[in-house]
């Protein structure tokens, strides 16, 4: 009974001092938006979403591909 009483302790300050605490709040700065890559409606080409035209709810790579979204 004193041997588990023992192991109990030990695995307690194991959890205290050792085990790696999660945090429950988001991170202030996810970057995971503006890294996310976006294909182009038009000519397929991948873009950051950051970086890509949105127009009527498609996202393009550049002014070109926008101004010529009709023609496909």
């Amino acid at each position: 009974m004193k041997f588990l009483l023992f192991i109990g302790f030990i695995v307690g300050i194991y959890y205290v001092f050792f085990a790696k605490k999660k945090s429950l709040k988001a991170p202030e700065n996810d970057l995971s938006l503006e890294e996310a890559m976006i294909p182009c409606a038009t000519c397929g080409t991948y873009v950051q979403a950051k970086e890509a035209l949105m127009s009527g709810g498609k996202y393009y790579c550049c002014s070109e591909c926008l101004t010529n979204k009709d023609k496909k």
